[in-house]
């Protein structure tokens, strides 16, 4: 068994127990550090929605990880990702970059800001819901939600079924927005890889 799946079989366990945020230590959390540029879809989003950009969040800790948000989570993953299908911003709109909520075809980032969008429906504050750029190991760009809670940060992602702790997936971590505000965008110093390359 390696380190992810006793992780994932001690969480399951946890929750079954129902003893949330006592029996585990706090997996790791991603390290920041400070404010970079913003995504030109992003910023182009808020253009069109600016209260995309207007939410802000005090600080505070993050969202209990309790049994009935875990559930939310993979349930909420799973039917975006089978509702969406994959189609790139050029075959949609002619050109690149442009993020949207999907109706029924999108991108990386238009799955992570309906999943978003779901949980905050949901109740799960919008400092807990981060889209988050990152690199795939073919090293073509990507996004994802990370979503903050009691017992570490998880990744909700289109191109894998499984929800897992940031440090457990492939990928190497950029920017996210700002727990803060939604508008901001902050970089990510992801100690796993040995330099971090800027995206626009």
């Amino acid at each position: 068994m390696n380190k992810r799946q006793g992780w994932l079989v001690l969480l399951a366990a946890t929750l079954q127990a129902g003893a949330i945020g006592t029996a585990l230590a706090v997996p790791s959390v991603m390290q920041t550090n400070g404010r970079t540029t913003q995504p030109v879809g992003h910023y182009e989003l808020c253009k069109r929605l600016p209260d995309e950009c207007s939410q802000k969040t005090d600080v505070r800790a993050p969202v209990e990880l309790t049994r009935t948000l875990w559930q939310a989570m993979v349930d909420i993953n799973n039917e975006v990702n089978t509702a969406v299908a994959p189609r790139t911003d050029m075959e949609m709109w002619g050109k690149e970059e442009v993020w949207s909520y999907p109706a029924s075809a999108g991108d990386c980032e238009d799955y992570a800001l309906e999943k978003r969008r779901k949980l905050m429906e949901l109740g799960v504050p919008a400092g807990d819901l981060l889209l988050t750029v990152a690199r795939q190991p073919n090293g073509e760009g990507h996004a994802v939600l990370t979503v903050r809670t009691s017992m570490g940060e998880y990744i909700l992602d289109n191109l894998d079924p499984r929800i897992m702790a940031w440090d457990e997936t492939v990928y190497t971590y950029l920017k996210r927005q700002s727990e803060r505000n939604s508008g901001v965008w902050i970089g990510i110093n992801d100690g796993r890889a040995d330099s971090v390359a800027s995206v626009r």
